[in-house]
């Protein structure tokens, strides 16, 4: 009933007949009868295809529908608005003329009827994304009633999730048309305050400071070695230690990180952070390694507000202390006593964490926090060392465990302590065996993070976007590891989920063609938003058009350009770059989780230097015969003398062994058997028959070959099998000559022995005398009969 109840308060009255209509499926489903027995034997085909049909043929399609259709209605109203507006736009340089200026009354109302039209545009945005939401929930809620209810026979969340993965009512993206209503809320507001030759900026908006850009992908674990090596190429991997942080070494693994979440028993944080609230605040503990190895933790506190600016209260507390200063009983008063001495009591850090500290317990008290759920993963962080333009980290192996105590008489954690004792005391790992079913859930793909760091040069951006064009990685923009936990393990808790999820019962491997052609679909419709936002921002004129690649991607070659690129990256990294961060603040590089300003590709103002070569992330032969010139790697990056397949002890399996020898035996087989013919043929022949004895030395000289050929080819072979060789094993060159020896031979023989029978035959006397018994034919040769 409650997640009935949210839907019913969510519903916006002009749409209400387009919403999914919960109350039928639950009427199909017959969740208020009463009795459970025999619920097998009541619930019949005809129920379940009349409950199937309803949720997937009726409700399904009637809310895409209206969701697909309504999009396009607000991209057109939204047209209809630029075309009235660009109608005053003053071309830049040019001051307004003297019939425009009298012309100012009429302005100022199409400028009010612009600004009501773009406020009912936004509104109605802004219901719609609501809209596809609460729905996208109404389904999973519908389907996992089914299954909970009426799945003995048939359980049907899985089909959903793959219908709902297909549609895009649950995936579409509104920051394009976002951007185009910003960029003519500005002009209308520049026209109103009386400055209508000055023009917009991104720059100005958007890029001033030292910001970046987020991108978030999930990677398969097919492709997971493909991405590391292309990132390689270019960025060094930096690992985490706890003395320090520097380039990774062979003895050094990846390290492993813990994320606490806190939330209240209504997870009104994952709420807020789902729903986008003007404001949502997160709250968590971070550490690396095990607990028990007494490492440095992390108390976070983020917020996020309407514009999507953040702010960070960060501070590193003890473990002994963590309990007291969640009750609110301790407030670091030795760390605040410690700092006061080096700094001094009007010290600005002291103030400012004496602030932080009272900011997050009030914090905790006001929203009745509690530790809820636990992440652990292992992170590989890539940067140049002194060149923070690119950074890109790779978590791998994400497990999602419950920290909560909701249940009472079953509580994951002590409710009177922080966190749980079974999984730090006995240093759980990955992939955290002994924790129980329903406690834990194992995301299934690596997640790809790449922050970069507004301004950089375009070239420097080139090889990060052909990785993100790539059908090696799948962009899920805003994911969050707290909100995805949430939702998986705390499912009866929350009413709205986030739209990544039908993507998980998806293969999200894709094509290369595929892959390149949506790129191409995406580019074309990113040049068309930025067009129309460019009338607006003084920049239409020197923006060209979009022009789609031609032919396939596979069949050009872009590794040349791409090498000669990367050389230039490094030498202008060389001379140019100012040390900004070291490899410290890549290592411990905050995991944004959702937070902060989300870049999502088809809102990035770049529209040119992309290059959309799929095939040069293949390791096949195919791909590799185009790759060409050679790598430049940067600095802290050498080449290996030694390939890592061609490292370590040779491991053959038997097998590998027993097939080549096999091959060598059927080899002397044949050898054997055409040197016993020719011997016998030889013996048979007797010293005038010079055509048998001649043809007996060619098939022993075939089985010669025969033997010395399998002979060499088991050598070959074993070598290649030694050596690791990549070359193909196979070699026709020694059967087609034996085959063809044999057809030759057997040919002459079969010539040779013919035509020395019709000489015989012409060669010897007739006879022919016919009598004896009748019905009878005795032939008597002729002996001088007078």
């Amino acid at each position: 009933m409650r997640f009935e109840k949210t839907l019913k308060n969510s519903i916006y009255e002009p749409w209400q007949s387009k919403y999914i209509d919960y109350t039928k499926l639950k009427k199909l489903l017959r969740e208020n009868d009463s009795s459970h027995e025999d619920e097998a034997q009541d619930w019949t085909e005809e129920d379940e295809g009349a409950f199937v049909d309803e949720l997937v043929n009726v409700q399904l399609e009637k809310v895409n529908a209206f969701q697909v259709n309504t999009y396009k209605q607000l991209r057109d109203r939204t047209s209809a608005c630029e075309s009235r507006l660009e109608k005053l736009v003053v071309p830049e340089g040019q001051q307004p003329q003297d019939g425009q200026e009298k012309d100012e009354g009429n302005q100022d109302e199409a400028l009010d009827d612009s600004l009501n039209e773009l406020d009912s545009i936004t509104k109605e945005t802004n219901e719609l994304e609501k809209f596809s939401r609460i729905n996208f929930t109404g389904f999973l809620k519908a389907a996992k009633k089914h299954d909970r209810r009426r799945g003995s026979n048939y359980r049907i969340r899985p089909l959903l999730q793959v219908r709902l993965a297909a549609l895009p009512f649950n995936a579409e993206d509104y920051s394009p048309l976002l951007y185009r209503l910003s960029a003519m809320y500005s002009f209308v507001r520049q026209k109103k305050d009386g400055d209508p030759t000055r023009s917009l900026s991104f720059a100005e908006a958007q890029l001033s400071g030292d910001t970046y850009r987020s991108y978030k992908f999930w990677v398969h674990p097919e492709n997971l070695l493909e991405v590391k090596t292309y990132i390689l190429r270019r960025l060094p991997v930096l690992v985490y230690n706890p003395q320090t942080s520097k380039i990774v070494e062979g003895s050094q693994n990846d390290p492993t990180i813990t994320s606490l979440y806190f939330d209240n028993p209504k997870f009104s944080l994952y709420t807020n952070k789902l729903d986008k609230a003007s404001i949502a605040s997160s709250l968590r503990l971070r550490w690396f390694g095990q607990l028990n190895e007494k490492p440095e933790i992390l108390l976070e506190k983020k917020t996020i507000k309407e514009n999507d600016d953040n702010e960070q209260i960060r501070f590193p507390i003890k473990e002994k202390h963590i309990q007291s200063f969640i009750n609110g009983d301790y407030k670091l008063e030795k760390s605040v006593q410690k700092l006061r001495a080096r700094q001094g009591n009007e010290a600005e850090e002291v103030k400012q964490l004496e602030t932080s500290i009272d900011e997050i317990q009030k914090f905790i008290r006001e929203n009745e926090l509690q530790p809820v759920l636990r992440a652990n993963y292992t992170r590989t962080a890539f940067q140049i060392p002194g060149d923070d333009r690119v950074r890109i980290s790779l978590d791998t192996n994400l497990a999602l465990i419950r920290e909560d105590s909701l249940d009472v008489d079953r509580p994951c954690r002590d409710p009177e302590d922080w966190h749980r004792r079974d999984i730090d005391d006995n240093s759980m790992e990955f992939p955290f065996t002994q924790v129980r079913k329903g406690e834990l859930s194992k995301f299934p793909y690596a997640l790809l993070e790449i922050k970069v760091r507004n301004g950089a040069k375009k070239r420097t951006n080139e090889w990060v976007e052909e990785l993100m064009s790539s059908h090696l990685v799948t962009e899920t923009p805003r994911f969050s590891k707290f909100l995805h936990g949430i939702a998986q393990l705390f499912e009866d808790y929350v009413n709205s989920f986030p739209f990544w999820l039908s993507q998980l019962e998806t293969d999200i491997r894709k094509d290369p063609e595929t892959a390149f052609q949506e790129e191409q679909d995406k580019k074309a419709k990113r040049a068309e938003d930025e067009f129309a936002v460019g009338s607006f921002m003084g920049s239409k004129s020197g923006s060209s058009p979009f022009r789609a690649a031609i032919g396939s991607p596979v069949g050009k070659s872009s590794m040349r350009q791409a090498a000669k690129d990367d050389e230039n990256i490094e030498q202008g990294s060389r001379k140019k770059a100012v040390p900004r961060s070291g490899p410290d603040d890549v290592a411990q590089e905050d995991d944004s989780d959702g937070d902060g300003p989300q870049a999502d590709r088809a809102a990035t103002t770049t529209t040119t230097g992309l290059r959309s070569l799929f095939a040069s992330f293949s390791t096949s032969k195919y791909a590799r015969a185009h790759r060409q010139g050679k790598v430049h790697l940067p600095p802290g990056v050498r080449e290996p003398g030694q390939l890592i397949k061609d490292s370590g002890p040779v491991r053959v399996e038997p097998k590998v062994w027993l097939a080549n020898e096999r091959t060598f035996f059927k080899y002397q087989h044949v050898s054997i058997l055409l040197a016993a013919l020719s011997l016998g043929l030889y013996n048979a022949a007797g010293e005038n028959n010079n055509v048998a004895r001649a043809l007996a030395v060619v098939y022993t000289l075939i089985a010669v070959f025969a033997g010395a050929w399998g002979w060499y080819m088991y050598l070959v072979r074993s070598k290649m099998i030694e050596q690791r060789s990549g070359k193909d094993f196979d070699n026709v060159l020694g059967p087609v000559i034996i085959c063809v020896s044999l057809v030759v031979a057997l040919c002459l023989n079969f010539g040779f022995k013919y035509r020395a029978a019709v000489a015989a035959q012409d060669l010897s006397p007739s006879y022919n005398f016919t009598g004896g018994v009748v019905g009878q034919s005795v032939i008597i040769p002729r002996r001088g009969l007078r």
